[in-house]
């Protein structure tokens, strides 16, 4: 059941990821359509697009912690012991948890103030719910790391999360 779960939510954020850049692509392509042929696009659709980047941005890197395809520096892996991998995994997956985990918190610290001054974004949508995906986001990937830290400190390979 867990299994299921997990698979389910991966879909879920696939789907969400396919959807927004769908939108992203044939909002853009609409815009240039309608400044050539008439002189002008929709007013929100610019601020729009440039919120969608921000999704995109963060549920792509969401995507890419979950099949372990983010961006990886580990030079000093490769020239480590065997003795000394695990614990340097370990180590690396929980310090990006952390620092994952204040990004998250900034960013709800972000979102609650804009909530508490009304903030728009554009046309009479509120900035904070455009915002929600920071700290959604790196809550996230920080568990995954969290995860991924645990899994390197009890020498098990953890399943997609």
């Amino acid at each position: 059941m867990f299994r299921r779960l997990i698979t389910g939510l991966s879909r879920l954020e696939d789907l969400t990821l396919v959807t927004i850049l769908t939108a992203m692509i044939l909002l853009a392509i609409g815009q240039v359509v309608l400044r050539n042929i008439w002189g002008s696009g929709f007013v929100w659709a610019d601020p729009l697009l440039r919120i969608l980047v921000l999704w995109i941005a963060l549920l792509g890197a969401m995507a890419a912690t979950r099949d372990r395809n983010h961006i990886s520096i580990d030079v000093l892996s490769k020239c480590l012991p065997d003795y000394l991998k695990k614990p340097s995994q370990f180590c690396t997956h929980l310090f990006t948890s952390v620092i994952c985990a204040l990004l998250s918190w900034q960013g709800l610290r972000l979102v609650l103030m804009d909530f508490r001054e009304a903030t728009l974004a554009f046309a009479s949508v509120p900035a904070w719910v455009c915002e929600l995906i920071i700290p959604f986001g790196f809550c996230v990937i920080s568990l995954r790391f969290f995860l991924y830290a645990l899994s390197a400190l009890f020498d098990r390979e953890p399943s997609r999360c």
